[in-house]
């Protein structure tokens, strides 16, 4: 029993997989690739313990090519090499199919080495990752592969493989089980979709209790214990942490405080209150903006008070920010604003600033026409007053419209009404 529970039972068809019935169901693509045997390149995509190495196993087994596996982590450049030298051996005439784990982690390099074989059909590349390929891998490989997305298992199909891994487990061992009501749902519902993780779990929880001639006894409370927080599935540096943060700012702009919180706390949980105020911080100023514009300050001070408080206070002044943020009217008018002006700096001719704005506090600047003619706003009734700011080539551009809101529309009233006197 030196391996884990998760490869013992590994499984060893299609049918027995647990999950991805989007694309392993009857009629569905790679059901479809399967059952006419005709390997193409692919990509397995999705996080950990979902069933890429699973399938890419079983696909592998049962391909008439000569295999070769490697992981990203540990395959070197030898081994690559080795790989190739193959497709011209006897065993390798009718093509080598390379079995490559985390193929992320193989350098730029290492998988361009691959391409001119992958051209050409003597190598068939099965890679599995846990990261967005479309990140990480290069786009030659992606052109010449289908990318397959595998996704977290859903509840009542794991429950099955935590009731088949306690099953494996009884007959192993030789004695019977009694597993105490909630024990399975537990599991199921704590491993966060990942099938390997509620495994391997169930093998702790066996080995965790006292195993007796006449059987072993399966607590609820043990099952608690061993599996706490680890339906967290967080990647600081992965894609669910941008995903995350995506779902968190779609919320709040979406207005919806119940899924801004739940994104929250997903953040709090993992303990990255960092980038949490970091996002809060901008959405304060991307999705409610001048529709109310004190909400940046507010959302610092929860901020400020989070950083100097601490996990687990922290949640709290974090939790009104986003409680703050997603109940507030909602204006995207300043980044539409400055975008604009971005883009016509980088598409037009904008031309030069006119003479008058220009700096005039220096000797010399009046003889270079510098301020000369410049009118001072406050001289003038309302502060305002008639003006050309905007270089020549560009003086009718628009970039800020007022947004359909209380504050912005009143700002709207006020300078019509200014205005409209000169």
């Amino acid at each position: 029993m030196s391996a884990p529970l998760a490869d013992r039972i590994r499984p060893k068809t299609i049918e027995e997989v647990v999950g991805q019935k989007h694309i392993l169901g009857k009629g569905r693509p790679l059901s479809r690739i399967i059952e006419r045997g005709e390997i193409p390149n692919m990509i397995f995509y999705g996080p950990s313990g979902v069933g890429k190495t699973t399938v890419a196993g079983i696909i592998a087994a049962n391909a008439k090519k000569k295999l070769h596996k490697l992981n990203g982590t540990s395959a070197s450049v030898s081994d690559i090499k080795e790989v190739i030298e193959d497709t011209a051996s006897i065993d390798g005439y009718k093509g080598v199919l390379l079995y490559l784990d985390e193929i992320q982690y193989l350098n730029k390099k290492q998988q361009q080495s691959l391409l001119e074989y992958i051209e050409n059909g003597q190598i068939t590349l099965i890679a599995s990752t846990t990261e967005n390929p479309y990140f990480y891998i290069y786009n030659a490989i992606i052109s010449r592969c289908t990318v397959f997305e595998f996704k977290p298992v859903p509840f009542d199909e794991i429950e099955n493989a935590v009731k088949r891994a306690f099953s494996f487990m009884e007959k192993e061992l030789g004695c019977n089980f009694e597993i105490e009501d909630g024990v399975v749902s537990h599991i199921a519902k704590g491993c966060g979709g990942d099938v390997r993780k509620s495994i391997n779990t169930v093998e702790l929880c066996v080995l965790s209790s006292d195993i007796k001639p006449e059987g072993v006894k399966i607590s609820l409370e043990t099952a608690k214990e061993l599996t706490q927080r680890s339906n967290m599935r967080y990647d600081r540096d992965g894609d669910e942490h941008y995903d995350i943060l995506s779902a968190l700012q779609k919320s709040i702009r979406g207005s919806d405080e119940n899924a801004a919180l739940h994104y929250a706390a997903r953040l709090i949980e993992a303990g990255d209150i960092i980038s949490l105020s970091r996002r809060l911080l901008v959405i304060a100023c991307e999705d409610i903006g001048l529709a109310y514009p004190s909400a940046i300050t507010v959302v610092k001070a929860c901020v400020d008070s989070a950083m100097q408080l601490g996990l687990p206070e922290a949640r709290i002044p974090l939790a009104q920010a986003v409680i703050f943020l997603a109940t507030l009217p909602k204006s995207n008018s300043a980044i539409c604003a400055i975008d604009a002006a971005i883009e016509d700096l980088k598409t037009r001719d904008y031309g030069e600033i006119p003479p008058y704005l220009k700096d005039g506090h220096y000797s010399g600047a009046q003889k270079l026409g510098r301020a000369k003619g410049y009118k001072y706003p406050h001289d003038f009734p309302d502060s305002y007053v008639e003006q050309q700011y905007l270089p020549d080539n560009i003086k009718d551009r628009v970039y800020y419209h007022f947004g359909n809101n209380k504050i912005e529309q009143a700002s709207l009233a006020y300078w019509k009404n200014v205005k409209k006197k000169k």
